[in-house]
């Protein structure tokens, strides 16, 4: 398993790259690498054409995963997939950079729950992804996919047999493993869009 740390949002909303925010001595990017990487995976940063510089001043190179500009796709689909790419054989637990607020038990549970989909002996799971509901609606981008369904979502895309970018859209596509969030970690889940909810951070 590969940890995936997207970064490559346009940020059009908050003005600024999300994932260079900085929440005390870390940025958001590096701040949630350092929480998947405490799970002993390693970890890949999701970032876009005209972040790879900056984010190579940063990450060293071998780190980061640039978007596939071949496949017609946008969003934070686009960087599951190029990260599916490069590690085509891999799951891929996905954390987006803007959840600062995530807490470690949270990614520790789904990390539990998914390895209990794996066969006994096997690392093949029996459900495509796992994943938290927010008060039913699904979250997937704090989320596990399997090598296995990435790979039949790479190739309705490259069949352009895919109808919409949307992640939620993939999800309706794949056989997903649910976990509601308790209520006292609804707060985890949290996503920024705009520098006025940076307040009291």
């Amino acid at each position: 398993m590969v940890g995936v740390v997207l970064s490559g949002g346009q940020s059009s909303r908050m003005g600024t790259d999300k994932g260079l925010i900085r929440l005390e001595a870390r940025n958001w990017a590096q701040t949630a690498c350092e929480k998947l990487t405490a799970l002993s995976l390693p970890v890949v940063v999701s970032v876009n054409a005209a972040q790879y510089e900056t984010y190579a001043s940063i990450f060293v190179e071998e780190q980061l995963v640039k978007d596939d500009e071949q496949l017609a796709l946008k969003g934070p689909l686009l960087g599951v997939l190029s990260a599916h790419e490069l590690y085509p054989q891999d799951d891929l637990f996905v954390l987006a950079c803007d959840m600062p607020l995530m807490e470690q038990p949270v990614l520790e549970q789904l990390l539990v729950a998914w390895q209990a989909l794996c066969e006994e002996g096997s690392d093949a799971p029996s459900k495509d992804a796992c994943l938290y509901t927010n008060h039913d609606q699904a979250e997937p981008l704090c989320a596990i996919y399997s090598a296995r369904a990435l790979a039949i979502i790479l190739q309705l895309c490259q069949a352009r047999q895919l109808e919409k970018f949307s992640m939620k859209y993939m999800l309706q596509q794949l056989d997903g493993h649910y976990l509601p969030i308790p209520p006292a970690q609804e707060r985890s889940f949290r996503n920024f869009n705009a520098h006025a909810e940076l307040n009291g951070l």
